[in-house]
């Protein structure tokens, strides 16, 4: 493969580079993990994957498809990291997704598909923009929580029957995790519950005499 420039390869570039900031602009606005840099950076290098995967496929008469097929995989071992789970609640989906939309994007910049990348792009950013105008009219019935309650391990009781009661008030409590340290018990509760509830909860919360502290997250 010959080792020169070609001015579509400078153009393919600035694309990646604009269709990255596009992308990670959004992200980057809302702090999360992955932000405009990095998912600049992962456009631009999906789309230099591909452009060496098209032009040793053209020269060498192989399948210019090898290199790019890894991208694929690839990117999800970096989608992956930007996603965390806490109890019930699991964040950084949609980054991820936008990382796995950039290395798509950036391999149709490689490939030449510049219209076909401008429209993914334009797609993702309705998507991404309308969606919580929808969140908003169609709210989830039950929110998810994670409880923690701290007792004196003489009062195990107490934790039993605080869970009974907010069996009885259509609260879904499911013990994760049980703590001893120096006399105490820390006990962790995934909760599912409707949202009209979680003033309720607090409330009887607080109203535990025997509860030495709690914490809803």
């Amino acid at each position: 493969m010959a080792d020169h420039w070609e001015l579509m390869d400078v153009y393919k570039a600035l694309l990646a580079i604009a269709g990255g900031i596009v992308l990670g602009l959004e992200r980057e606005m809302k702090d999360k993990v992955a932000g405009l840099k990095t998912i600049t950076i992962i456009c631009l290098g999906a789309a230099l994957f591909s452009i060496i995967s098209f032009k040793t496929g053209k020269e060498l008469g192989v399948d210019n498809t090898a290199i790019a097929a890894y991208i694929v995989s690839g990117v999800g071992f970096i989608g992956a990291g930007a996603i965390f789970k806490d109890g019930f609640t699991i964040s950084g989906l949609t980054t991820a997704g936008i990382i796995w939309l950039a290395a798509a994007v950036g391999m149709a910049i490689g490939f030449g598909e510049f219209f076909l990348a401008g429209t993914f792009i334009a797609g993702s950013l309705i998507v991404v923009f309308i969606a919580p105008v929808f969140n908003n009219l169609f709210k989830a019935k039950n929110i998810s929580k994670q409880l923690v309650i701290v007792l004196q391990d003489s009062d195990i009781s107490v934790a039993s029957a605080f869970v009974e009661a907010l069996h009885r008030k259509g609260i879904f409590a499911e013990r994760k995790k049980v703590l001893y340290k120096e006399g105490r018990l820390e006990i962790s509760y995934d909760l599912s519950l409707k949202k009209e509830l979680l003033e309720w909860l607090e409330d009887i919360l607080i109203k535990q005499e025997k509860l030495i502290s709690f914490s809803i997250s």
